[in-house]
């Protein structure tokens, strides 16, 4: 059984799928960053200046023996409130939109490297008009006219 699992392991492609896991995963964060810290406050600027982020509707009271700011979208999800945290939802359709169009590039751009070029295509033969033409041309040329 080891030797099964080990050939498993060092096949190819389970490798490959191991390397583009964790490079999925950074390249995640990232993405998630550049939305979070650069795209979103830019959009929120545009909109008035607020965290975008952190907008929400609350669903219910606020928890008995709260004492933070009502408007602390953190604060209130870490007392258990019922809330409508449509801000995070945003981001995260961001973050998938932006990923989703790298992929795409990316697939794109390894569909064309993995492409056989096309051979040239024959020329087509020629049609009769342009034989009879040729033959006339020819016998022009042999009586030196």
């Amino acid at each position: 059984m080891f030797q099964e699992f080990k050939a498993f392991i060092a096949r190819g492609n389970v490798l490959d799928l191991a390397v583009a896991v964790v490079i999925g995963a950074a390249f995640g964060t990232i993405v998630t960053s550049l939305t979070d810290d650069l795209l979103m406050p830019l959009i929120g600027a545009a909109t008035g200046g607020t965290d975008f982020s952190s907008h929400f509707v609350l669903l219910g009271d606020v928890p008995a023996g709260y004492t933070g700011s009502p408007t602390d979208y953190a604060a209130l999800k870490k007392a258990g409130a019922a809330m409508f945290g449509y801000g995070k939802f945003i981001s995260a359709i961001i973050n998938f939109l932006i990923i989703a169009f790298v992929i795409f590039l990316i697939v794109r751009a390894a569909s064309k490297a993995m492409a056989k070029p096309e051979a040239p295509a024959e020329p087509p033969a020629p049609t009769p008009s342009e034989v009879l033409l040729a033959e006339i041309r020819d016998a022009v040329k042999a009586r030196g006219l």
